[in-house]
């Protein structure tokens, strides 16, 4: 019997036993097709799902290599229904295809004729069909491209879109490459994208998802819409494609709640796509009129349901989403699968660290007790009202003072969810505060005065958690969160991942309040860093004269 790290079970769970030699390799192999559920210390349980299956599929990994990565790492056999399960799984990928067909446009082509039969029969599907054109052919509607593939993922047949792109209104775009290059993983993520035409990238915070995007928009080179979370990342973008492509100033336009241009390259921020007048988003139907060759989805992740509902009826143009992490809390992974592609490459970010593209980081929890009036308001409360008890407790104050007392002369961010938490702090640190109604200049001087070194303390909320580059930035005291989310403790630890000028490692605290749904959340919210190999220290907010040693 082999002695692997992996116990593949009948339920479709897998574990990995994380102290085994090879548990790494294994985590690498499995992370293609398989979901991380939990990551206790000892034993990761991962989750073989239809999705992760079928991401696998499109990004080229067939049933035959899944299956033989089961069979070479697992300790017991494999249960012989789950191999019969997976390879047919992922055999639905691809049964179903959207094709262009020159006589009659875009059309579903199947070599079986039952799951066309059975297809078109569903009630949803057949209002976005045309006419049968033979037993395995039928006509559809394009403007419904996307929201067929939509209805197809969810009744368990995704289709594989090889209708190709319209080539959008031409463009020059080239890289300046004086002085910089792209990295061997961002030309390969290039590479696996524009080969697949459409899907998503994964890089790790600091990793240049902005110079993946750069170099596709020169493959394009077509007219090209960015979106991006917020007014502050375009501004970033829009400095990144000046500094590394032959774009010029007014080449570039911003459409944001202050600016509205549209020009070759347009960046647009999603809350203005999604701002509504009379019951419509004016925006999305002015940026759709446009003939874009390639859209760009900074933030992949964050889709707001009306940019889904646009990137339905964008299917004819190429699509490009960035992101650190798929992970959505609402489980609409599918939706980001199915309308702006599938996975096309993800590099894990332990992979990225030891290349010494991103900085090693340490990541600490800082229990905290309540005080006994805390501890009996927060038994009282109802549960609405728990979390921001225990999460913006008094005692967390003190704990972020001693620390950032420690840490004196580093580039520090404390962060956190509740706004009367953070004013506090601020003026207890005597540090700048940016929030969500912090002015846009107010924020980027902020910002610019942080990274010259003339601030070296920054309170922010979560508007900083995305699209914020801040390379000096060494160490991060989270005081609250966003409940259990994984993607914003992976964006959080993100802003501090750029190498370091003197090559220290970055410091990651989380203030954590014992015995509560503090403690609860912030076990979900490690899971996603848990799989990509980081590994959390606890310790005692008594003992926290050793946080820094």
């Amino acid at each position: 019997m082999a002695d692997g790290p992996l116990i593949v079970q009948s339920d479709k769970t897998i574990l990995l036993e994380v102290d085994h030699p090879q548990a790494t390799e294994a985590r690498h192999a499995i992370a293609a097709f398989a979901e991380l559920e939990r990551a206790p210390e000892h034993m990761h349980s991962y989750r073989l799902t239809p999705l992760g299956l079928w991401n696998a599929r499109a990004a080229g990994i067939d049933a035959e290599k899944v299956l033989d990565t089961l069979l070479t790492y697992s300790r017991f056999p494999v249960p012989h229904s789950l191999l019969i399960d997976v390879e047919e799984t992922m055999a639905r990928y691809g049964r179903l295809r959207l094709e262009k067909d020159p006589i009659h446009g875009l059309v579903m082509r199947t070599d079986d004729y039952y799951v066309l039969e059975e297809v078109v029969r569903a009630k949803k599907v057949e209002p976005l069909l045309g006419p049968r054109i033979d037993p395995l052919t039928v006509v559809v509607h394009s403007s419904q491209r996307g929201a067929l593939k939509q209805l197809l993922l969810k009744i368990g047949w995704p289709a594989e879109d090889l209708a190709g792109y319209v080539d959008g209104t031409p463009h020059p775009i080239a890289l300046l490459e004086e002085g910089w290059t792209l990295r061997p993983y961002q030309h390969l993520a290039v590479e696996n994208f524009w080969a697949g035409g459409s899907g998503v990238v994964v890089l790790p915070c600091g990793a240049g998802k902005t110079l993946v995007g750069a170099a596709a928009m020169a493959t394009s080179s077509t007219t090209t819409l960015i979106l991006v979370t917020n007014t502050v990342s375009a501004r970033q973008w829009k400095d990144e494609l000046l500094k590394r492509t032959t774009l010029t100033e007014g080449e570039i336009g911003e459409y944001s709640g202050a600016v509205k241009e549209v020009r070759p390259v347009t960046i647009a921020t999603y809350q203005v796509l999604t701002a509504k007048r009379g019951g419509l988003f004016p925006h999305l139907e002015l940026l759709d009129a446009n003939n874009w060759g390639l859209i760009i989805y900074d933030e992949v992740h964050l889709l707001p349901a009306p940019v889904f509902r646009m990137t339905a009826d964008l299917q004819a143009r190429r699509r490009l989403g960035l992101t650190a992490t798929l992970v959505r809390e609402d489980g609409r992974e599918g939706e980001v699968f199915s309308l702006i592609g599938p996975k096309r490459y993800d590099a894990p970010w332990k992979d990225i660290e030891s290349q010494g593209y991103i900085a090693p980081a340490d990541c600490v929890e800082v229990r905290v007790d309540l005080p006994r009036d805390e501890r009996m308001a927060y038994a009282m409360a109802d549960d609405g009202d728990k979390y921001r008890l225990c999460a913006t407790s008094e005692t967390k104050t003190a704990v972020v003072e001693a620390l950032v007392a420690q840490h004196a002369g580093e580039q520090l961010l404390v962060i956190g969810q509740y706004i009367d938490q953070l004013d506090e702090i601020a003026e207890r640190l005597n540090a700048p505060v940016i929030k969500g109604d912090t002015k846009v200049k107010e924020r980027q001087r902020l910002f610019d005065a942080f990274r010259r070194g003339e601030v070296s303390t920054l309170v922010v909320s979560k508007v900083a958690n995305f699209s914020i580059d801040l390379p000096e930035a060494s160490v991060a005291i989270q005081v609250s969160g966003s409940f259990g989310s994984r993607q914003e403790e992976a964006q959080r630890l993100g802003r501090l991942l750029r190498p370091k000028a003197d090559g220290r490692s970055a410091r990651f605290y989380t203030l954590v309040a014992r015995d509560t749904l503090d403690a609860d959340f912030a076990a979900k919210r490690q899971r996603f860093l848990a799989e990509q190999g980081y590994a959390y220290r606890i310790l005692d907010a008594k003992d926290i004269g050793g946080a820094s040693e």
